[in-house]
């Protein structure tokens, strides 16, 4: 829809005295409505996290809530024009409880749920449709090779993708969420399509074999389509459990990988791994990026690594060289850990392959020694340090380097841009027998079972007692890559905190980008209540705008009936004691000088 936006933009600013956002007046920016969806974050069992791009179509804004509200609004007032529930599970344990967005598709409009259904509603009346599967709803947890064993395990975060074969054939094509570390056996990842009038399942892809012992190498993210060559770009997460592969060996293709399919049937067009066996929650969380190269198509592929893979977009040919290079092996029994992993020769990595000693942070004296001190304790062998009993340091954390709020392409000068982050992770692998004794002995750290294994894992970041990063800020930082010579152009911190009179710039994050034609690059995404413009040309910060909490969100760059170009972002929050969960999309336009 951002490529949308630009047309609309474009077709009524060649007859429209308004102007487009620029970067000479984003800083006139202000709110021109707030919508409150009115979701009661406290009646369920976990806290939902608001992160929905709405969807523009005609004057009006779709979207989406965790909790099942689908609302269509009018896109110039925030007036609702309808609101349907869904009604999604309130008492469930979800892995993810999240709902990033609706996709339209004609006059339908397609929702993937927490609670694993793939729901079609008329764009019109809000109402389900009847003749869509059951009564407009396709259960999702039936048909899988592999079912969840409790509810809450599967579910979809993503907004499906809809594929149109011809004036009378649709699809909508669908991935999945699947809870990390329970056991060895997860549900099945594959991906389906079916026919976006019935319902009916037209095509599966399976990532990983069917005699395999692991499960999920699913695709939680978005899911991407290439419409006009007939291609779906998946990425894929990891196989089940991440961070112990001995009952997994192999490089488990074609989990944490770029997998191309032919969009109407699902045949399997190219793909590339991205990480062989992984063993550090490494998805492919970013949704692939599809830009004009220099020389044809091209698709960009980001990496919780920080690496970005840059390839032909039909061939998968990489754009500049990749490389295996040897990496560290694990000391942990049972595990074989892949002896090379492939590195890009270009563009270098987007974020911190490694914690050197003079990286070591403290804000206060007492937390620098005590950072010091554990820094001396862990395994740290750089990225892809294997996981080991006395703990390692995995950096870049399983947040990313890139994450799932992706990149946006830069039209005016050439760029990709995108937000990562900075921060370490501990990861810790803990003997069967020892595992109750340590979730008791640590009941604020994320320690899971990782049933069938040998090891159950505990998973923290690598902080002080105060809880301030060990490492130094940025903790997460705005990256501009020229794609043409394989270059970062530019880098900045994003997001800002100030306290006890001190300001960290650099915050981490979780949210994508969006573009104009214009050369302004809006985004959320740290953990801080603002949303900001940056100049795409040099990074240079333009305007900045308050939010009623942090958004961890995709901002949606719009033009409505009137030409008056607008910004949309969802302010959910980060459930953080800095950033409270909130339930707010809020509306920029600029002010009327």
């Amino acid at each position: 829809m951002r490529f949308a936006a630009f047309l609309i933009t474009v077709s009524l600013f060649a007859g429209s005295n308004i102007d487009p956002i620029t970067p000479a007046n984003a800083a006139r920016l202000k709110i021109a409505w707030t919508y409150n969806t009115g979701e009661a974050i406290d009646h369920f069992r976990r806290d939902p996290r608001f992160e929905a791009t709405p969807v523009y179509e005609k004057g009006k804004l779709y979207l989406s809530t965790p909790g099942g509200f689908v609302v269509a609004l009018d896109a110039e007032t925030g007036r609702e024009i309808w609101k349907t529930d869904l009604h999604v599970s309130r008492d469930r344990n979800y892995s993810d409880f999240a709902n990033r967005g609706v996709t339209l598709g004609g006059d339908t409009i397609f929702v993937g749920t927490p609670d694993s259904r793939l729901v079609a509603i008329d764009s019109v009346t809000g109402k389900l449709r009847p003749g869509f599967a059951k009564e407009g709803t396709v259960e999702l947890a039936e048909g899988l090779r592999r079912r969840p064993r409790y509810d809450g395990e599967y579910g979809v975060s993503s907004p499906p993708a809809f594929y149109r074969v011809s004036d009378s054939r649709e699809l909508i094509i669908v991935g999945s969420f699947i809870a990390d570390n329970s056991r060895a056996q997860m549900a099945s990842g594959e991906v389906r399509a079916f026919d976006a009038k019935t319902g009916a399942l037209v095509w599966t892809f399976h990532p990983l074999p069917e005699n395999s012992q692991a499960g999920a190498a699913n695709t939680w993210a978005r899911i991407v389509v290439d419409q006009p060559n007939g291609l779906v770009f998946l990425p894929t997460g990891s196989a089940s459990p991440d961070y112990f592969g001995g009952l997994r060996p192999g490089d488990n293709r074609d989990a944490n990988s770029i997998v191309v399919l032919k969009a109407a049937t699902g045949e399997k067009v190219w793909s590339f791994q991205t990480v062989h066996h992984d063993l550090w929650d490494y998805d492919v969380a970013s949704p692939p990026l599809l830009f004009p190269g220099k020389n044809g198509p091209a698709v960009a592929v980001g990496s919780k690594t920080g690496h970005l893979f840059l390839f032909d977009r039909f061939t998968g040919k990489p754009l500049f060289p990749i490389e295996e290079r040897p990496v560290p092996r694990s000391d942990v029994e049972g595990e074989k850990a892949w002896p090379a992993q492939p590195f890009p020769t270009a563009p270098p990595p987007l974020s911190p392959q490694e914690v050197k000693a003079d990286d070591i942070f403290g804000a206060t004296p007492e937390d620098l020694k005590a950072c010091q001190a554990m820094f001396q304790k862990y395994r740290n062998e750089g990225i892809f340090t294997p996981p080991s009993v006395q703990g390692s340091l995995n950096v870049p954390s399983s947040i990313g380097g890139m994450h799932w709020g992706g990149a946006a392409w830069d039209p005016v000068n050439r760029l990709i841009i995108a937000p990562v982050n900075r921060r370490v992770h501990v990861v810790r692998l803990i003997p069967r027998d020892d595992f109750w004794y340590e979730r008791r002995r640590h009941p604020n750290t994320e320690i899971t079972e990782q049933e069938g294994t040998p090891f159950a894992m505990s998973r923290e970041f690598f902080n002080a007692p105060s809880g301030i990063p060990c490492t130094r800020p940025p903790w997460g930082e705005l990256v501009a890559v020229n794609p043409d010579k394989g270059t970062i152009e530019w880098r900045v911190p994003l997001g800002e905190l100030t306290a006890k009179g001190a300001t960290i710039s650099g915050l981490p994050n979780l949210g994508g980008p969006a573009t104009t034609a214009t050369g302004v690059v809006f985004i959320g995404a740290a953990i801080d209540p603002r949303i900001r413009a940056f100049d795409t040309a040099t990074g240079k910060l333009l305007w900045k705008g308050d939010l009623p909490t942090a958004a961890r969100a995709t901002p949606l760059v719009f033009t409505g009936p009137s030409g008056r170009q607008m910004v949309a972002i969802a302010a959910g929050g980060f459930d953080d004691p800095v950033s409270k969960l909130d339930t707010k999309l809020v509306v920029f336009a600029l002010d009327d000088k």
